[in-house]
This record gives C-alpha cells, structure tokens and sequence, in this order.
C-alpha cells in the first residue's frame, strides 16, 4: 500500500484505494492463517479509512518514538536510496509529479499550510530540508492517528509500544502478545538473536532541533493540541510541540489545517 496508494488518498480517489486493498486482503484470506500481523507504516499514509471499513475488528499496535530521532532516521533511509539509486524508489502520481515512494506526497494540507506562511522556506512553494519535511509528516501522522482512534472507537483496541525501551523489555512484549491473543511457544520471553542493525547510526544534532523548531513554530496550534494528550503529554520530547504564538513579521494563515 506504498507509493500510489499514498497519492490516491491525498487527492481523495478512496475507490482506488479500496480496490487495491479489496485484492490484498483477498490474497491474505487465502493464506489460511488463524492470525495476521502486518507491521507497515503505509497504514496511515494510504489505506487507514479504508481498513476500517473492510477490517472491523482489527486490533492496532502503536509505536510512539521521538520526532527527532524519526527524522533524522527517514531522512538519512531517503538520502542512501537515492545515493545507491535504487529502482523504483520514485513514482509519478496522476498529476505527473514525482513522489518518493515511501512518503506523503506534498499535496497533504498541513505541507500547503506552510506554503502559505510567510517563513524562511515558504516564498512561492515551500522549500523544506529532507529532515524538515519528515518533521512535518510525523506531525502529520500521528495526527492522522489520533482522529482514527477517534473516529473509529479504536483506542481500547490499540496497544501502544514507546520506543526504544518497550522493544526490549519482555513484559511489555509479552503483553502485547496476550493483547494480540497470539499463542506463546514458552511461558517466558526471550528477546535474542539477529537484530536488525542500522549501518548508519541516526544521531540528532543541534541544527537538527533548530529545523524542527522553525517548522513548529510555523504551524496552526490545530496541528499541536494532540501532544497534550495521552501518550505524549508526559514524554521529555512533547514541549517541543507545544503551540506558541509567532513572532508578529511571520504571521500565519490557516489553510486546510484538520
């Protein structure tokens, strides 16, 4: 569900987007399995509306890690595809622009928001650094999150991991599997094994904190209210996103914000 997908649910065309869906899940149907798990990302960036209505009962598994260091990692993962110039890394949507394949397309509201904002990088289109424009689809996402849990009743039915530490501890993982009623091999969990090594440590410099500044400082307060609430109201990252008021030679207008 990358790539198109993505394009089709910016600009609205959810028919395309189901049909696409309606035949994987078809294809999954067809495996047999008593239980499915998918870890994708896509989830909220193509199909989430359309899973809801295809999916019912499904049951959600939430990661929640620091916008910084998500940043930085999807930045530096968009940077080495292009430097090892991978094949059908970039698509063109139906309006012929070309998109990565892997993220939010531009034609999102809260992109055009800062278009329209008299910014450092907004003068007649936006002109974000890679890490900025992964700070804002972040901001974006968990957005998108929240209004799902929301419009859907899916919060007693959604399990959140905050990372890294959850990912190592095995009670959390343990209950996470109870939560998913997935059967256990042994009655204790043992985290071991291959692990999935990053070649490129993801490090957040100070330049990095002042970018992901400008880009909240620029955004409508509608963007920020989430990080009041549960589950980041209390993390140490959170008052980075606390709405405050600009400076009054960058005045914003409010566009197409949620």
């Amino acid at each position: 569900m990358f790539g198109r997908p993505i394009y089709d649910r910016a600009v609205g065309d959810l028919d395309a987007v189901r049909s696409l869906a309606m035949r994987k899940l078809a294809r999954i149907r067809r495996c047999g399995a008593a239980s499915y798990v998918e870890t994708s990302h896509a989830f909220l960036k193509s199909w989430s509306d359309v899973a809801a209505e295809l999916l019912p009962d499904l049951k959600l598994v939430r990661l929640v890690r620091d916008p910084l260091y998500v940043a930085r990692s999807e930045a530096n993962r968009h940077d080495l595809i292009d430097w090892l110039h991978l094949p059908l890394a970039y698509y063109r949507g139906g309006d012929g622009r070309r998109c990565f394949r892997w993220s939010l397309t531009g034609l999102e509201p809260i992109f055009q928001t800062l278009a329209c904002a008299e910014s450092p990088f907004a003068e007649r289109k936006p002109t974000l650094s890679r890490f900025q424009w992964y700070a804002l689809q972040w901001i974006e996402i968990e957005n998108r999150a929240m209004r799902f849990l929301d419009d859907y009743g899916k919060h007693a039915e959604c399990f959140t991991l905050h990372s890294p530490h959850d990912l190592n501890e095995p009670q959390r993982i343990g209950e996470l599997l109870d939560f998913l009623q997935l059967k256990r091999r042994h009655s204790t969990i043992q985290i071991g094994g291959r692990r999935n090594r990053n070649p490129r440590p993801t490090v957040v410099t100070d330049d990095d904190r002042r970018a992901f500044g400008e880009v909240v400082r620029l955004l409508p307060a509608s963007y920020l209210a989430i990080f009041h609430r549960h589950p980041y109201a209390q993390l140490p990252w959170a008052t980075l996103l606390q709405p405050a008021e600009p400076p009054a030679h960058t005045p914003l207008v409010e566009r197409g914000a949620p």
